[in-house]
């Protein structure tokens, strides 16, 4: 008796292979079976790569999908963005797969937190930056930074302050750019921009997609090398859905940062926790339970030497 073949038979195992892979992981076995998929050499991804800007060593793409490496710099989670693109991923299809199990959220659907979700926005952010002409640095350090935020009697972000004191490191220095990203539903078009203190507003863009909003703030002086200048802003959002924490990336080390989240009264969290962490993606670590004070509405932390990466709020609501 003759056995027919199957053309399609070891395209469609493989297939579903990627697609269980996607679902669970690991990012390794993942990313060697999209890669398997597309019949894509390493050489052409890093080729594919670089013509996007992005370097990446054939070493290191070799490194990830056997599993001795893990992208955490930001240089390679750009990367990571990208391949999805390239390998004709559904969005977030792998950088899902570089965050904690219990934070992960179905390919293709808007991550549950601010800062994840940022991550998958990167190049958006990137884009608004350059459009108001952001150079690497800013030409500022930050000596001190302190942030309230507000949630809601819905549970909504409804809102954050921040009152900054930064050092020029050159000359003609005379703004700064704010940058706010919304819970998943939020609409940037509707978040308001409030200039405190010595600056004022100057321009606000938006990308309604990932919720992010860049604002100008205008000093009141231009500052010299080495001046010192405190100034205050904040945003009114309430536009997103429910939050249950609030994260602010650090790119340069240096200055003191304090984090305040004070919570309605008919919204209160049963339990509350700081964390930090290397990079998006990267595990957590420094866990610690806060203790709320101000009649159980409000935990903060206190960081004297920010180091570069990530600090954040979390917060159960049952």
């Amino acid at each position: 008796m003759r056995r027919t073949s199957d053309p399609g038979g070891d395209t469609g195992a493989a297939a579903g292979e990627l697609a269980q892979l996607l679902r669970a992981g690991p990012f390794h076995l993942a990313l060697r079976a999209a890669l398997a998929a597309r019949g894509l050499p390493l050489h052409r991804v890093q080729h594919r790569l670089a013509s996007r800007g992005i370097k990446v060593g054939v070493t290191s793409l070799s490194y990830w999908q056997q599993g001795a490496r893990r992208p955490q710099r930001p240089e390679s989670l750009k990367a990571v963005r990208a391949l999805e693109t390239i390998l004709d991923l559904p969005s977030g299809a792998l950088t899902r797969l570089l965050l904690p199990a219990g934070a992960r959220t179905e390919p293709g659907r808007p991550a549950a937190r601010p800062y994840p979700a940022l991550m998958a926005a990167g190049d958006a952010v990137e884009r608004l930056l350059a459009e108001l002409e952001w150079p690497a640095d800013g030409g500022l350090h930050t000596v001190g930074h302190h942030e309230r935020v507000r949630i809601g009697a819905g549970y909504e972000l409804s809102g954050r302050d921040s009152q900054h004191v930064v050092r020029a490191h050159r000359d003609g220095v005379d703004r700064y750019l704010a940058i706010h990203h919304g819970d998943p539903g939020c609409d940037p078009a509707r978040v308001e921009v409030r200039a405190q203190e010595n600056c004022r507003t100057g321009r606000v863009r938006w990308h309604r997609e990932t919720g992010v909003v860049v604002a100008e703030l205008l000093f009141d002086a231009r500052l010299r090398s080495g001046d010192t200048y405190l100034f205050g802003y904040g945003f009114e959002d309430g536009t997103g859905g429910r939050s249950s924490e609030y994260l602010r990336g650090f790119s340069y080390a240096g200055g003191q940062y304090v984090l305040q989240v004070r919570f309605d009264e008919a919204a209160l969290p049963v339990r509350c926790r700081r964390f930090s962490q290397s990079g998006p993606g990267a595990p957590r670590g420094e866990v610690a339970d806060l203790t709320p004070s101000g009649r159980h509405r409000a935990v903060h932390l206190v960081e004297t030497g920010v180091r570069r990466g990530i600090l954040g709020i979390g917060w159960d609501w049952e």
